[in-house]
């Protein structure tokens, strides 16, 4: 199996995989990242999301092989403790029932607002519609998503 060097949260990481593997499963299985969930391996849900050099990304759908010259960020590397804007909007809004799908979210969230400073409820609502949450916290996402704005702001 061929070696990769991966440049992770902001170091660099070495893995041994098949050029095929996808993305998740080197975080999961090879780094003991498990922050970024698998949700349905078909890049549909979001649980998966990651951050390729900034662009929010599905990680169950893109192959190792093709990342040597990217910047791959997870929840584990959006702050160092857990203070990031929408991190702390998450909190205060008290986003999650079950929480499965809040890395995701809020990976996805975060690549949002570093492009978009100042979304419109109709903006917040294109931006996440690709990511699933089976509890359906939709409203409590979508407020978030405006307290973090406001934060970044």
């Amino acid at each position: 199996m061929p070696n990769y060097t991966l440049h992770i949260n902001g170091k660099e990481r070495s893995v041994t995989a098949d050029a095929d593997t996808p993305l998740l499963w080197v975080l999961r299985d090879e780094l003991d990242m498990v922050g970024t969930k698998f949700g349905c391996g078909i890049a549909q849900c979001g649980a998966c999301t990651v951050h390729i050099d900034g662009v929010a990304t599905r990680s169950c759908q893109m192959q190792v092989s093709i990342l040597d010259d990217v910047k791959i960020t997870t929840i584990e590397g959006l702050s160092e403790d857990g203070k990031h804007p929408v991190q702390e909007a998450w909190k205060e809004i008290d986003v999650p029932q079950c929480g499965y799908c809040q890395a995701g979210q809020i990976m996805t969230a975060s690549a949002f607002l570093a492009e978009n400073k100042n979304p419109s409820s109709e903006e917040i609502r294109e931006a996440m519609h690709g990511n699933i949450c089976r509890c359906a916290s939709y409203n409590r996402i979508e407020k978030a998503v405006k307290v973090a704005a406001e934060k970044m702001s």
